[in-house]
């Protein structure tokens, strides 16, 4: 049998189940248990049936990503654009290529154009 349970193991947990719960609950908590288990493994198979469905067809990269939505903010005739606001990057990008380069280098490894200066206060 599974997980080194023998016969006479089983024999002694009905016993004491016998004498704990008597004999008129013990057909009604059986009927439980074997409801518990059945749902609990309907779960777990809904479950993997989800996963094995997600692995086989991904979200595309486009449906993924949200889209940007005005804020409630902004002025009613405003145009909506769909990119970022500009915004300055915090690091040694390249101002030509876009290429992220160590904080120490004064060139860009990818294009050669020089760097600009870090003001640091």
């Amino acid at each position: 049998m599974s997980l080194g349970i023998q016969p006479i193991h089983i024999v002694i947990i009905i016993v004491v189940a016998l004498l704990i719960f008597g004999p008129k609950r013990l057909p009604d908590m059986g009927r439980s248990i074997g409801k518990a288990l059945s749902e609990f493994r309907s779960g777990a198979k809904e479950m993997t049936e989800g996963f094995r469905e997600e692995v086989n067809h991904p979200v595309t990269a486009q449906a993924a990503s949200p889209r940007f939505q005005p804020s409630p903010f902004s002025a009613p005739n405003a145009p909506v654009t769909s990119e970022a606001p500009n915004l300055a990057p915090a690091g040694r990008f390249c101002i030509q290529c876009g290429t992220p380069n160590l904080p120490e280098s004064r060139f860009c490894s990818s294009c050669g154009a020089k760097l600009p200066e870090l003001n640091i206060n």
